[in-house]
């Protein structure tokens, strides 16, 4: 298992681009915290995303799965903790689909929480000067689609981290919609890339419960690249969730997002 695989998503709802694809080609072949990053666009279309996705895990076996997606609406970099099980669609996607309270995974649990230090990516992302937030709803269209079923699939994965961003307009969209927040591409690419030297957590965890990043003298200059080279996680949960006593436990944006 290596690498990193990040994903976008091919324009939908009528504009001409989609945020996260426009970001996530310019990082295709980078190395992020020493593995190279593969860059796959999934349609914005319901079952033919998961299936391109599962192709990508299936051939990259990637360590670490990013999914970004567009939030038209948002004003800041939105990290999401969770993903429920339903598809119900506000619009058609690119295909005319429309399910309606549809669950993604018939019989699967209601919810997967990311597996992403999700806190931590936030802090990170602000003391960079990124405005950054965690989201507690990644919606019921094609992104919380993806977000299910990535972490559906990653639960046969030993070791393998992934989780979910979402982030605003792009500025020549912002212009098409007066009032709306956006945001440029050189920005979000810094925030998803690695900050050369940046350090790792001296010990932390994703509390599988909630999403939540417990830590121990963990710098708060880091940024994502960190995920790769920082303690592995599954030694840590076993470690520190003894300790910690997880407990599972809105904040919302114009549905403008896949």
């Amino acid at each position: 298992m290596a690498g990193v695989l990040i994903t976008g998503f091919e324009p939908f709802g009528g504009e001409a681009v989609n945020p996260s694809w426009e970001v996530v080609k310019r990082l295709d072949g980078a190395i992020i915290g020493g593995q190279p990053v593969a860059a796959r666009q999934l349609p914005c279309v319901f079952g033919d995303a998961l299936t391109a996705l599962n192709a990508a895990l299936d051939e990259l076996d990637p360590v670490l799965t990013l999914a970004i997606g567009q939030a038209g609406g948002r004003v800041d970099i939105t990290v999401e903790r969770v993903a429920i099980n339903v598809d119900d669609a506000r619009i058609p996607d690119n295909k005319g689909l429309q399910p309606i309270d549809v669950p993604i995974a018939a019989g699967g649990p209601a919810a997967y929480f990311s597996t992403l230090p999700i806190k931590a990516i936030v802090t990170a992302l602000r003391s960079r000067g990124i405005p950054a937030s965690v989201s507690q709803t990644a919606g019921t269209f094609v992104c919380n689609h993806v977000m299910y079923g990535l972490l559906h699939s990653l639960r046969h994965r030993s070791g393998a981290k992934g989780g979910f961003i979402h982030i605003p307009y792009l500025p020549e969209q912002a212009a098409a919609h007066p009032g709306e927040a956006s945001m440029a591409v050189e920005t979000v690419q810094a925030a998803l890339e690695t900050a050369p030297g940046a350090p790792a957590p001296k010990a932390s965890h994703t509390c599988g419960h909630h999403g939540d990043h417990h830590s121990q003298g963990a710098s708060p200059g880091h940024t994502l690249g960190w995920l790769l080279t920082a303690v592995p996680v599954a030694a840590i949960r076993r470690s520190i969730t003894r300790r910690c006593g997880c407990r599972t436990a809105s904040t919302t944006a114009a549905d403008r997002r896949p």
